[in-house]
């Protein structure tokens, strides 16, 4: 199955267009503001650091704080993973009780730069973002106007699916192929980090196994009999039995969206045609499940599709588009693109981990 990990195997939602173009030229070509879902107080045990790096990964950021704080790699926390070819803005928390802040400034340099710093009662958890801004540059871009201009609406009308994309997946998809060897050979991974990641990433592609099929019906984005359904902004689901006038009209007004499975221990939460379809798609891939079942890892449901919100665009007449829009946390800017067009970035980047 190595060879089946091929985000271009994935059907896109919408007909593909003659829209071409390059992203990540220069790490300014891809910005990523974090926006935190709270404020912090000012005061408290943890000190709240906001960061803006280039060129460098999240994980090799946390380690660089704590040596510099003198405490433990466990003390620092954030609220998610950035693009490491990109320049990106996110928040960390450095748990330091009765200390004093070292000279933070001393870290500053070409792929690292302070914005701000604060104090709060609580640390940093994962997942705690209201949204991410991306200011997208693309670099000799090719196609019609006219056909840009209404692909772009019918996304902001209607959204895209919620597809994880390479950087889940690592370099080359080595990720999976990690991930394989753990639950198929029962390779071990001391390093509890890389741990969870290669156990995301495998649930991250069953995940888009349930989506392509989907997709394929064209029913990611409408709901189906026994469908697991997520209130918007919220990861709260519910369960229906079947489709009625009230649950079509609120996915047609984006309240809910249909889901499909983050594959773990517990109830699959779908029954009739969507347990079916889930059933048979992930048939072929029984040992993974199992092995995550087996591993304790909770199931949990997420959205197939996600709004794309604030987006704008400009074209410079010089081959150049600027996207500009926002998502919430742990969807990904370049499944947005893929349902532009066909965009190649260069081959000697790596995923961020």
């Amino acid at each position: 199955m190595i060879e089946s990990y091929q985000l271009d195997n994935l059907p896109h939602a919408y007909p593909e267009l003659a829209i071409a173009g390059k992203i990540r030229r220069k790490p300014v070509d891809f910005i990523v503001d974090e926006e935190l879902s709270f404020l912090p107080t000012a005061e408290g045990e943890h000190v709240f650091l906001q960061i803006q790096k280039t060129g460098i990964n999240t994980e090799d950021i946390a380690r660089l704080l704590a040596r510099h704080a003198g405490v433990s790699r466990k003390s620092v926390s954030y609220a998610g993973l950035k693009d490491r070819n990109a320049v990106t803005s996110q928040f960390f928390s450095v748990h330091m009780p009765g200390k004093q802040d070292p000279d933070w400034q001393q870290l500053v340099d070409s792929s690292f730069e302070l914005l701000s710093v604060s104090r709060h009662q609580k640390k940093l958890r994962r997942g705690a973002i209201s949204r991410n801004y991306f200011s997208i540059r693309i670099r000799d871009f090719t196609g019609a106007k006219d056909a840009v201009d209404q692909r772009l609406q019918q996304i902001k009308q209607q959204g895209v699916p919620n597809y994880f994309t390479s950087q889940r997946f690592g370099h080359n998809a080595n990720n999976l192929v990690y991930a394989d060897q753990m639950l198929l050979n029962r390779k071990r991974v001391k390093d509890r980090f890389k741990r969870s990641i290669y156990f995301s990433a495998a649930r991250s592609w069953l995940f888009n196994l349930v989506v392509a099929e989907r997709i394929r019906q064209q029913t990611w984005n409408c709901a189906i009999d026994g469908d697991s359904m997520m209130l918007d902004g919220s990861r709260s689901c519910f369960s229906i039995e079947a489709v009625d006038e009230e649950i079509i009209n609120r996915v047609n007004e984006f309240d809910i969206s249909p889901t499909a499975p983050l594959w773990g221990r517990g109830e699959p939460m779908v029954t009739a045609e969507a347990a079916e379809i889930e059933s048979r798609i992930l048939n072929d891939w029984e040992g993974w499940t199992r092995g995550l079942e087996k591993a304790r890892l909770q199931g949990a449901r997420r959205a197939m599709r996600v709004g794309v919100s604030d987006l704008t665009w400009q074209s410079d007449g010089n081959g150049q588009l600027l996207l500009e829009f926002s998502l919430p946390p742990g969807s990904y800017a370049t499944a947005v693109l893929r349902e532009l067009g066909r965009f190649t970035e260069p081959k000697v980047l790596a995923a961020s981990r």
